[in-house]
């Protein structure tokens, strides 16, 4: 819920994100009985986004999905915000010549955003795809950014954290994690060990610029019944050279920097 004083327009995208995240078009009747607002405000919100086409409505269902201007502003922060531009010749010569899983994702609110992913060349049925927002604590991608937060981002990046229990490997609570989280940074890598999905296992290594701080996390995924982790982590050399390339890659993309620069001189 947004936070008291933060206003009307925190409060309109907190309606807009509990649209997207049905998943499916949902009508008002389901909005209203998970809405911490009254029936008026919260018909007053969706009339508003409707109206700003970030929402639609069908009539014929009564129902609300994302709207048209939504996808245009995704597509926008795609290629600007995102490393999926940058990084995609690098994802494509590892997803061929691993012939595995290959995720790549930013750390967005606390969460993991999957940015973009490429299939095996057998592919594996999995929650992750380009877009879906999955949990930090759990993942291989979300702990190999985590282990590299300076603490103040980290402590809050933890407080941002469900800790639900999604198998019996999954890290429950802060202290644990940690832990994991210090071997992770001494070796350089991360492992998801069926903590996230059973069956499910992945090596990951942060993106980071030259001065530590992490861009982002590009992982190989596959399953316990094709391999192991012993076996995926001799993979670490070839994906530790992808990460480092996207790296290099993302410092030398000017152009986050000049927009800031011409923001700040307007």
């Amino acid at each position: 819920m947004a936070a008291a004083g933060e206003g009307t327009v925190a409060k309109a995208l907190e309606v807009l994100d509990r649209v997207a995240g049905y998943g499916r078009p949902v009508k008002f009747s389901e909005l209203l009985d998970d809405s911490p607002y009254p029936k008026a405000t919260l018909y007053r919100f969706l009339q508003t986004l409707t109206g700003q086409r970030m929402l639609s409505y069908d009539p014929d269902r009564g129902t609300y999905a994302p709207g048209m201007r939504l996808v245009r502003l995704a597509h926008a922060a795609w290629q600007q915000s995102s490393l999926a531009p940058i990084a995609r010749p690098h994802l494509d010569t590892l997803s061929e010549r691993l012939g595995e899983t290959v995720h790549l994702a930013q750390l967005d609110n606390g969460q993991v955003l999957y940015v973009d992913k490429r299939n095996a060349r057998t592919p594996v049925q999995m929650y992750s795809q380009a877009g879906k927002v999955g949990p930090a604590y759990c993942t291989g991608v979300g702990k190999a950014m985590l282990a590299f937060l300076p603490e103040e981002q980290l402590a809050d990046a933890l407080e941002q954290q469900s800790w639900r229990r999604f198998t019996d490997k999954t890290f429950t609570d802060p202290a644990s994690l940690r832990g994991e989280l210090l071997r992770i940074r001494a070796r350089g890598h991360s492992f998801d060990d069926e903590e996230h999905e059973p069956g499910i296992i992945c090596i990951a290594l942060p993106i980071l610029t030259s001065s530590g701080r992490p861009l982002g996390a590009l992982s190989i995924t596959s399953t316990t019944s094709r391999t192991s982790l012993a076996e995926m982590e001799q993979l670490a050399p070839a994906l530790n050279e992808t990460a480092q390339a996207i790296g290099r890659d993302a410092e030398d993309w000017a152009f986050p920097e000049t927009q800031t620069r011409a923001f700040k001189g307007a």
